[in-house]
Parts: C-alpha cells; structure tokens; sequence
C-alpha cells in the first residue's frame, strides 16, 4: 500500500523540531472552518484524504493551488478522497476566499498555527534575503487507517492537484 521508503520531515525547524513520517498517525487536531465550524482529525477517520498547508489565502501560489484542487474536487470524490486545506488564515478570510475561489472542500482556520506546528511545517523561512515565520507549502496524504502514507515537502503550487491524485491512485 506505501512506498517502501520513509520519509522523515523535520524542515531542520529548532523551534518546533517536530518530525513526522510516512506511516504515522495523522496528529489530533480540531479547529474551525470557513463557516464557523468545528471540525476534527477524527471527523474524516475511514476516509481517504489529503491534507494540504498553504501560507495565505487570495496570495498568487495559494490561489493556484486551492484552484486547481477546486477544478480537480470531483474527481477526487469519485474515487473516495476527501481534500483539506489548512492555512494560519482565519475563518473570515477563508470564507471570503472560498466564497471567490468557490471552494467546495473545507479549508481550516489555524490562527494559533497548533496544528501546522503539529505537522512540522510552521517555522523559520528566508525570502529576499529576509527571515519570518510561517508556513512551509506541504501535502499529506492520508488513508482510511488515518495513516499518513506520503508526503510532500515544499509544494510548487502548479500540478500539484492532478501529482495528489494520480500517486493516490498509483499507491492506494
């Protein structure tokens, strides 16, 4: 069913040094959606699904990204896969980005960054020679066993919705 390689993700984070592996449990979490809700890791056990984190809504990459999976949502129904976006957004700004980009899936408001932290991708990144916080663009993929069966480490946003769903098929 998995790859016969592990894969371990720190993203070298000495903040956090949080490590997750192909294999494991997805990390417990519970946070709200676009609308308001409460939603659960427990809530998708039995389901396939992706996990994707992305840094901030309406950005260029982040648009493209939630785009593409939007287009592709249907098709990863039909064969069983749930998707679901993370961002440090909170829930007005992703009703608001739903609501534009007409986003069907949920996309989770982790404004406290627990859950990003949880998954080792919320730390220290460089751009232009400048250094911040934030979230490193990164995929998981995750089974009915809510395992954790791959993992992409930082995502270029373009394809990346029809490389998701062609290895869930090739790996499940």
């Amino acid at each position: 069913m998995c790859s016969s390689s592990q894969k371990v993700i720190n993203y070298g984070r000495s903040m956090e040094n949080i490590m997750i592996t192909e294999g494991d449990p997805v990390p417990k979490f519970e946070i709200n959606d676009a609308n308001g809700n409460s939603i659960k890791s427990s809530n998708f056990k039995g389901k396939k699904h992706v996990i994707y984190f992305y840094p901030k809504d309406f950005t260029p990459g982040c648009t493209t990204e939630a785009d593409e999976f939007s287009k592709d949502y249907k098709k990863f129904q039909k064969e069983g896969i749930e998707i679901v976006g993370i961002s440090p957004d909170d829930v007005e700004s992703h009703k608001k980005f739903c609501d534009k980009m007409e986003i069907k899936y949920p996309l989770l408001a982790d404004v406290d960054k627990i859950v990003s932290k949880q998954f080792g991708v919320w730390g220290k990144k460089q751009f232009m020679g400048r250094e911040y916080l934030g979230v490193t663009r990164s995929t998981f993929l995750v089974d009915e066993k809510g395992k954790i069966f791959k993992i992409y480490p930082k995502v270029k946003p373009a394809g990346h919705s029809k490389e998701v769903l062609d290895d869930f098929l090739k790996l499940n």
